[in-house]
Parts: C-alpha cells; structure tokens; sequence
C-alpha cells in the first residue's frame, strides 16, 4: 500500500504509516511542499499508485468529475488532536488496507467507515 498524506493532515500521520510498513509521503516531501496544487498532488498520486489521504473534499469532487485521483481517503473528524488521529488510523489500518483492494473511496470519521463508489 502506498499513500500520499494531504497539507491538511500532520506529516506524523504520514510517519505513522511508514512506521506501519506502509510507502507513505507527506505534501511536504514534494517539491512544492504544501504549497502543491492539488492537480499535481493527484497526477503525483496516480502516476505513483499512491492513495490520496485528505481532509479537503476538492479531492472528492474531483473524483466525482475527473475519476481521479484514482483512489482517496478523505478523513472527516472535524477537528481532532494528532495523538487521537494516529489512533484513528492503527485501529482502522488493516480494515482500509483490505477496502482499499476493491474500492476507490472511503471515508473516516470516529465512528465509521463508508465505502463510496
């Protein structure tokens, strides 16, 4: 599984991952760091096979218009201290992993997982 962490999520997010065993960059390790358009950040992931991991639903609506980026997880806790999101994540890992085999976007929250299209 490989990712691509969003500017509006922190880059320890993106270490837990790679923690995890899982190819993870941040929008920080681009070359335009969290200043990268999202049309880059998609073409970025896409060429990469990576999953995109946001909060911002531009990346959705993109989808719903373009079909890309080809596969996206839009985090959707509203505001929620780093040490919580991490917990987040580990708890729900190995359930993404498996959704993310036949489904191109989902959605977590604190209390659920959707899979979308």
């Amino acid at each position: 599984m490989k990712v691509l962490v969003d500017a509006h999520l922190p880059k320890r997010l993106s270490e837990f991952l790679s923690a995890q065993n899982i190819q993870s960059k941040h929008t920080l390790d681009l070359p335009k760091k969290n200043a990268t358009p999202d049309s880059e950040i998609i073409r970025y992931a896409d060429d990469e096979n990576r999953i995109v991991i946001s909060k911002d639903s531009d990346f959705l609506d993109n989808y719903i218009l373009d079909g890309s980026p080809q596969k996206l997880l839009i985090v959707s806790t509203g505001n929620i201290n780093n040490q919580n999101l991490i917990q987040l994540f580990e708890k729900n890992l190995e359930t993404l992993k498996s959704l993310f085999e036949e489904n191109s976007v989902i959605e977590i929250n604190e209390e659920e997982i959707q899979v979308h299209y």
